[in-house]
């Protein structure tokens, strides 16, 4: 699980984890937690973004069968840095055809896009690659996050059969 540094990853680990609200503060590093859901046994890297942080991200990627990238809708200003840390992330040769569910978090916020704003300004239409969904998410009351990860669930079997065929 990547996404810009304050999009809410720690709270959405722990949303799924434990179906509570933590209070969290920056992550330095990592936060790593299973999470079930639809049958599958999701390990989740919940990684630090701060800029400083995002060159280590690759260190991540090895046997990746899934990228959930968490958007704050409510940062206008850093949507662009976004799609730029998204794009480089998938043009990893560890990150090949990974699919990606971008959850588009802070919707209660008012001035939060919906998410078919967000995949425009991300630009996901240039995914091709790969399969690729887009969620409306609030990481404190849960709404969207099991969407998600039901589409995740969906993208990662299908991924595993295609991966184990070649």
């Amino acid at each position: 699980m990547l996404g810009l540094d304050n999009a809410g990853k720690t709270i959405i680990l722990y949303k799924l984890k434990l179906n509570e609200v933590v209070s969290t503060i920056p992550t330095v590093g990592f936060n790593v937690e299973t999470v079930r859901h639809n049958g599958l046994e999701f390990t989740v890297w919940d990684v630090g973004a701060q800029q400083k942080f995002r060159a280590h991200w690759r260190y991540y990627f090895q046997d990746a069968c899934g990228l959930i990238y968490v958007v704050d809708g409510n940062d206008r200003e850093r949507y662009e840095i976004a799609r730029e840390e998204l794009f480089h992330v998938i043009a990893s040769d560890e990150m090949r055809k990974v699919p990606v569910v971008v959850l588009a978090n802070k919707q209660d916020l008012p001035n939060s896009p919906k998410p078919d704003v967000l995949e425009e300004a991300l630009s996901l239409q240039k995914l091709k690659d790969r399969k690729w969904f887009i969620q409306g998410t609030c990481a404190n009351s849960g709404d969207g996050l099991c969407e998600g990860l039901n589409e995740m669930a969906k993208f990662v079997k299908d991924f595993k059969k295609t991966r184990q065929s070649l």
